[in-house]
């Protein structure tokens, strides 16, 4: 299955409500420097007006309130007011009265990590004081608390002299939002004197479920308001009953010092700023937002949706030539790769869409759809909705193709084997890796690895010039794998074999021409030391014509004069091809170069028809060309037409058979016509100095 993610690195964008909670801090500031007098008045006032707020907002009766920065203080004060509740001498005696009853804290398994432990950390309690109760494994939602095994651990406890403290239930979960059953639970924590408190987290409808009364009968919460509305740096808040202000001063809920009063002045700002209304209606509009989105989700075969998050499973489809079943089975790593490129994509395809990255222990990487954190500040509409379903369904669409495909990749590459090597990198979200391995013969390990390098970093090179769709790269940044050509994503009308093929000819063509060029200077070298031999042993048999006379300045010159010298040593070309030495005597009596390469290209080509794409199977869609093979020699329509033409001829010394034929008025030499193919006669009087006395070259018709 695949899950959603997105990864991004911007600035969050502060709107007008989070500039007068931005504001509330430098206000904060100036009015700590009032006198005490008066600071005690504005504080007071500031502290009972957002008290207010708040518990008209979430319908909060008779409750109070406590700022706090970090958002586990409110429960760990809260914790330290139940327990100077529920044990009287607590405050003389300290922490030995606990020992007659131990206290029990319970808390559901999907809450929040390491909170249970912190609360024991601060509080000076053991772990067994820590009760955490599974979730529903067999009826009900997998992420909620188990009622009837609470009841059970419940009187378990009491049965072992322990005393139940406290209960912590989730209005939606860290990850993935969900909800406990709170009326369930009130009931059942009254029942055995507990205390109920609530943890509200952020998801799609926990507003709306902390607005009605759901939670309002719960004897705690904690809520992150500056989260729902999207005002930064905006304290959490803990609304709570007690009767007694004793008890809640010692447990620290509330505090004698004016300064500290002053934590509620952004949200203060931020509240007189938007309105009771303009609270509601943003939560609403997130609300609609979200339940637009999620019968959408729903149609798509291939996305599964969570509570406050949804994640993607890739179910291939028949035409996809691959299967995921066998191959991604367990590959968690692959699947949370996968949906980390479907969220950056999402991301930027749909800058209004807003989704965050959540990490679920069962599901791993997710994407979660939160408009309350994000709507306000990018200005989410519902008809960004459309746009993030048609994103998603296309993205979705290329993610299962290549999934598929990757059982296929993996197989062709060991086809290729040993020259090409397929790289296990579960973290790459695409078709997969491969490395091109040359031939180590007479090779050590750091001349191998280095001439791999250089392989593979022109072949990539050339892939990232061919016109395709396919993605070419080096891989992640921060990869383990090196000398690596990482394919991307790839739709389902792409032809694996034909790709691993490409992949495949181009490094061996590339691994050719290097080897060539290695030999080069080895063959330049050899062949000027044969040509100093050469060189010497001519001016020996020149020596030996002429007689030592002629090589006299004086006497030679006269020598000369009187009966010129005629020398038969002959020149010398240097064939790097061959690496040989030839003689220049036919060079000079034909004027043409012996044994020059054809002009026909005989190196390995992509060729492709106008409008085609590269590795696209035959019948994959209207605007797809199928290709054979995207490397190999010309076609044969171009070497049929490959005549070349030439306004002259240049025959050989010896006389030649001449040949007429009359439909295209050419003159074919046979011996030379070997090396370079048909020679058409554009004019018929050929240049007549280039034939030798004796021979003459008539045409019929001219």
């Amino acid at each position: 299955m695949m899950k959603l993610l997105f990864v991004s690195s911007r600035m969050q964008h502060v709107g007008e409500q989070g500039h007068m909670a931005l504001l509330g801090h430098s206000l904060a500031a100036y009015i700590s420097v009032l006198d005490r007098e008066r600071l005690r008045k504005l504080t007071t006032r500031i502290l009972s007006d957002t008290t207010l707020w708040l518990c008209r907002l979430f319908r909060y009766e008779n409750g109070s309130a406590y700022f706090h920065e970090d958002d586990r203080d409110g429960l760990v004060k809260v914790c330290r007011l139940v327990i100077n509740a529920r044990y009287e001498e607590y405050a003389s005696e300290g922490y030995s009265v606990l020992g007659s009853r131990q206290p029990v804290i319970y808390q559901s398994a999907s809450g929040r990590p390491g909170l249970g432990q912190h609360l024991c950390s601060q509080l000076g309690l053991p772990l067994s004081s820590l009760c955490t109760v599974p979730c529903n494994t067999i009826f009900g939602s997998q992420h909620q608390m188990d009622i009837a095994l609470l009841d059970k651990l419940i009187k378990e406890d009491i049965e072992a002299r322990k005393l139940p403290l406290l209960l912590v239930a989730n209005a939606g979960t860290p990850g993935a939002g969900h909800t406990d059953k709170l009326a369930r639970l009130k009931d059942l924590c009254d029942q055995y004197s507990m205390w109920l408190h609530v943890e509200g987290w952020v998801n799609y409808y926990t507003p709306t479920l902390l607005l009605g009364r759901a939670a309002s009968r719960s004897d705690s919460m904690t809520l992150t308001p500056g989260q729902w509305l999207g005002l930064p740096a905006v304290t959490a808040v803990t609304l709570y009953r007690h009767e007694d202000p004793a008890l809640s001063l010692a447990a620290g809920l509330t505090s004698s010092q004016p300064v500290a009063k002053l934590r509620a002045l952004p949200l203060w700002l931020s509240l007189q700023y938007l309105g009771h209304s303009g609270i509601v209606q943003k939560i609403r509009h997130s609300t609609a937002l979200t339940q637009q989105l999620l019968p959408k989700l729903k149609t798509l075969a291939s996305i599964k949706t969570l509570v406050g998050a949804l994640y993607v499973r890739p179910v291939p489809e028949s035409s996809s030539g691959g299967s995921v079943e066998g191959h991604c089975a367990g590959e968690k790593e692959v699947l949370d790769a996968f949906n980390r490129w479907l969220g950056e994509q999402l991301l930027q395809l749909v800058p209004t869409s807003g989704v965050d990255v959540v990490e679920l222990e069962d599901e791993g990487t997710c994407v979660r759809f939160s408009p309350l954190l994000t709507a306000e500040v990018l200005g989410t509409q519902e008809e960004n909705i459309v746009d993030i379903m048609e994103k998603l369904s296309e993205l979705v669409s290329v993610m299962c193709s290549t999934m598929c495909l990757r059982q296929d990749f993996r197989e062709e590459s060991h086809r290729h084997s040993p020259s090409l090597s397929y790289v296990q990198q579960l973290s790459w979200p695409g078709l997969g890796a491969v490395r091109y391995e040359p031939r180590a013969e007479g090779m050590d390990e750091s001349r191998r690895k280095q001439e791999m390098q250089k392989i593979n970093s022109e072949l990539l090179k050339k892939l990232q010039d061919l016109e395709t769709d396919i993605i070419f790269s080096t891989g992640p940044e921060f990869g383990t794998e090196e000398d690596c050509i990482f394919v991307g994503m790839v739709t389902e009308d792409v032809d694996v074999s034909e790709l691993v093929d490409t992949l495949a000819s181009l490094g061996r063509d590339i691994e050719e021409s290097g080897r060539l060029l290695d030999n080069m200077t080895e063959v330049v070298r050899k062949g000027i030391l044969e040509a100093e031999l050469q060189l010497q042993k001519a001016n020996e048999e020149k020596l030996m014509e002429e007689g030592a006379l002629r090589q006299l300045p004086l006497v030679g010159s006269v020598l000369n004069w009187f009966s010129p010298s005629q020398s038969s040593i002959k020149g010398r070309t240097f064939n790097l091809a061959a690496g040989s030495l030839d003689s220049t005597e036919t060079t000079y009596s034909t004027k043409a170069q012996p044994g020059r390469p054809s002009l026909q290209d005989s190196s390995t080509s992509l060729r492709k028809q106008p409008g085609q794409r590269l590795f696209r199977r035959s019948g994959a869609g209207s605007d797809s060309f199928s290709e054979t093979s995207s490397i190999g020699p010309a076609e044969e329509t171009t070497r049929d037409t490959s005549a070349i033409p030439s306004e002259s001829i240049n025959p050989p010394a010896s006389h030649p058979v001449v040949e007429e034929d009359p439909h295209t008025a050419s003159v074919v030499v046979p011996g030379y016509i070997q090396e370079t193919g048909q020679v058409q006669l554009e004019d018929g009087g050929a240049s007549e100095e280039r034939v030798p006395d004796g021979q003459e070259v008539e045409q019929s018709g001219e």
